[in-house]
């Protein structure tokens, strides 16, 4: 059977002027003649790559894409059109990504991490919603640092994080706030805070408790000066006015007030922070 994306072993079954057909008697396909390895001849099997060619037909190729169906590559925007960009996939024919398949506008000259599948037209297409084409069987463990790129960030959930461009893993919504702004296409560091039961991993971009506090204390005690030594709420305030006024949870906040208390910063009121003079 000659599967579309697939590489594939298949026999030479007749021989022309313009190259070799591979396969069966019921199934063929062109292996152009520039592509025929020297001596080859009928009855002879070669490892092929199949796809489509620029007339939409079948043909096989000897070189090897740098993605195959279902898989997972970083691949050079070599062109943008009017229906999608195309890419540099190590074929004459370069890949199609479809404005409808980009999680943000892609440039020429940009690299972008894309899946292969097939689309219903039944041409190979290049796709950067890469969810289901992850791995899930990372070799990591919880409190590993791990190098990740970002794929798609989602106002629900999270940031869709692919870890070493192959395995699948999210930056929970939760752990967010007070990050900088991160952008699709952005390689990050993390730790690992969970594996999952379906081995994915969740991330956070914060370091353990008892080393951010440091970090969050002087970042409270800055927002404290910029309000004239002032703050209009104390760690009973409700947990989204923290949020949004500090960018930490209440935890977060909590520790970090207390760390500036016991150094004799601040003086906690009931509904007030204020520096000491």
């Amino acid at each position: 059977m000659i599967e579309l994306g697939k590489r594939q072993k298949l026999a030479i079954v007749k021989e022309v002027d313009f190259g070799v057909y591979l396969g069966d008697e019921k199934e063929k396909v062109l292996l152009p003649g520039k592509q025929v390895p020297e001596g080859a001849k009928k009855g002879d099997e070669l490892e092929v790559f199949i796809y489509r060619d620029s007339s939409d037909r079948l043909i096989a190729t000897t070189n090897m894409p740098k993605l195959r169906l279902g898989e997972v590559a970083l691949l050079k925007v070599s062109d943008v059109t009017k229906i999608g960009a195309f890419l540099d996939w190590g074929l004459e024919k370069e890949l199609l990504l479809p404005f409808r398949e980009q999680t943000y506008r892609v440039k020429p000259g940009e690299d972008c991490l894309a899946a292969l599948y097939i689309d219903k037209s039944g041409r190979l297409c290049a796709t950067m919603k890469l969810y289901h084409y992850l791995k899930s069987d990372s070799p990591y463990h919880r409190e590993d640092t791990v190098t990740g790129r970002i794929y798609e960030i989602s106002g629900n959930f999270g940031t869709f994080v692919a870890v070493d461009d192959r395995y699948s893993a999210l930056i929970p919504k939760k752990q967010m706030y007070g990050e900088k702004e991160f952008q699709v296409g952005e390689v990050i560091t993390a730790r690992v805070t969970e594996v999952k039961e379906d081995g994915k991993l969740d991330l956070s971009v914060r370091k353990k408790a008892y080393l951010q506090i440091d970090e969050d204390a002087e970042k409270l005690m800055k927002i404290i000066e910029r309000s004239d030594g002032v703050l209009p709420f104390s760690d009973k305030a409700d947990p989204e006015v923290i949020r949004r006024e500090t960018g930490m949870s209440k935890n977060e906040f909590k520790r970090a007030a207390g760390r500036l208390y016991k150094e004799h910063r601040i003086e906690i009121g009931e509904k007030v922070i204020r520096k000491t003079k």
